[in-house]
């Protein structure tokens, strides 16, 4: 198995399919406790025996309810790549997560200047940590186009109110023909349904992260498979 993250992504699109990736959080700003008891560790080994082949783990702590610990449990409790998703704007947190032994990092253009985003991104690839640029808006995927970006998130809702608003999977519709040529493209947030994973999948993307949704389900395995959709005739990537 890859520990990769991009890598299981493009494999998962060779089989066929766009890629699902569970996103692994306490707590909704919007929709307020998630996980309701359930042990988020058992919860991540469950989502893989399903399929998963990749997993996001929020450590962010006052909105999110996250911790570093938080993902150091769910690593040890499974073997695919993790992505970590945070507020990053400094290289202390890049460090941690690199001893943490994350495969990937989130990188959000709303919430940091372009300078301090080109040090951050280079940061994390001399450590070893695939980053994951985050983008809202057209001229923020410019911006990762000239970074030289090949793991780009477009954020279907607003970081800077906390995804409190109703945005979906058209901001990727809306995005995605302006990535960069051989970029792996992920459309975040606001995925509530098989219909927009299709939606998304129009569009291009290698895959959808979704969390609410999942954590929302009366069935955690059956929800996950129903987002599994097929994406034969969609390129793994932009030429």
């Amino acid at each position: 198995m890859s520990k990769r993250f991009s890598a299981a992504i493009s494999l998962e699109n060779k089989r066929g399919f766009a890629a699902v990736i569970p996103d692994i959080k306490r707590v909704s700003p919007k929709e307020g406790d998630l996980l309701r008891g359930r042990d988020p560790s058992e919860s991540a080994k469950q989502l893989v025996r399903c399929g998963a082949p990749v997993l996001s783990v929020v450590t962010e702590r006052e909105r999110f309810g996250g911790s570093p610990e938080l993902l150091r449990r769910i690593m040890r409790s499974v073997d695919v790549p993790v992505l970590r998703k945070d507020f990053v704007t400094d290289e202390t947190m890049l460090e941690e997560t690199a001893e943490l032994g994350a495969a990937a990092i989130l990188l959000i253009c709303a919430i940091t200047d372009e300078k301090n985003l080109e040090k951050l991104f280079q940061k994390a690839i001399q450590l070893d940590i695939e980053p994951l640029v985050e983008v809202h808006t057209a001229e923020e995927m410019k911006f990762a186009g000239r970074l030289g970006a090949s793991l780009i998130g477009i954020n279907n809702r607003n970081i800077v109110t906390f995804e409190k608003d109703n945005g979906g999977p058209e901001r990727t519709v809306a995005l995605a023909s302006g990535a960069p040529a051989g970029s792996l493209l992920i459309s975040e947030s606001g995925i509530v349904s098989p219909d927009d994973v299709r939606t998304a999948v129009s569009a291009g993307v290698n895959a959808v992260l979704v969390g609410t949704a999942l954590w929302q389900a009366e069935d955690l395995e059956k929800a996950y498979q129903s987002f599994r959709i097929e994406r034969k005739d969609t390129p793994c990537v932009r030429s």
